[in-house]
């Protein structure tokens, strides 16, 4: 029997796909970890998982959850912000994941933004190898969600379809505005 699953399991399935051990990937908003503990798995020990956050709250909880896991030797975290992905990571990745909006139980006030959230996707798109998957989970609910919602659909809608496919998940009966992913393949590098 299928059954549609939540978005953040879909994601989940979608990074346990493409991202193998050995690899490389991003978590660009590291929040309490939970995409960041599915990466580092993912990678395996001779892996690399790169995590960003601009608030220490999220660095100590990641760091807890990832040492609980046995996982914490494959993760680097930054405190900085996602738009400075390009002064860490400097080889190609297989995924790159963005849970975008406020930190689960911090302050609401301080959200993802966005012209970072669009310097950082660039960054992200380049980084790809071919097959690669960048997914931006996105929170229309809010303000500033909102904002960053239609400049990242914007740019998403204005890739190039022979070298990225894009694919929005989403579940349009749901009241609130829920949020939704846009999953992007690099198909190609060129």
């Amino acid at each position: 029997m299928t059954q549609l699953v939540p978005v953040l399991s879909f994601v989940h399935q979608l990074l346990r796909q493409v991202v193998q051990p050995g690899d490389v990937a991003v978590d660009a908003t590291m929040g309490n970890g939970h995409d960041t503990v599915v990466l580092a798995q993912c990678v395996g020990a001779a892996g690399k998982v790169y995590a960003f956050d601009v608030q220490e709250q999220a660095l100590h909880k990641t760091r807890r959850r990832l040492q609980a896991a046995g996982l914490d030797d494959q993760v680097e975290l930054i405190c900085q912000g996602h738009q400075y992905m390009n002064e860490h990571v400097r080889q190609g990745v297989s995924a790159v994941i963005f849970n975008l909006g406020y930190l689960p139980g911090g302050n609401k006030a301080l959200t993802t933004q966005r012209d970072t959230t669009l310097a950082a996707t660039t960054q992200g798109l380049a980084l790809l190898r071919q097959h690669g998957l960048l997914l931006l989970v996105i929170y229309p609910g809010h303000e500033p969600g909102r904002i960053e919602q239609e400049a990242i659909e914007g740019l998403v809608t204005g890739l190039d379809q022979q070298h990225f496919q894009v694919l929005r998940y989403q579940f349009t009966n749901q009241k609130n505005n829920p949020p939704y992913l846009l999953a992007i393949e690099k198909l190609s590098t060129g």
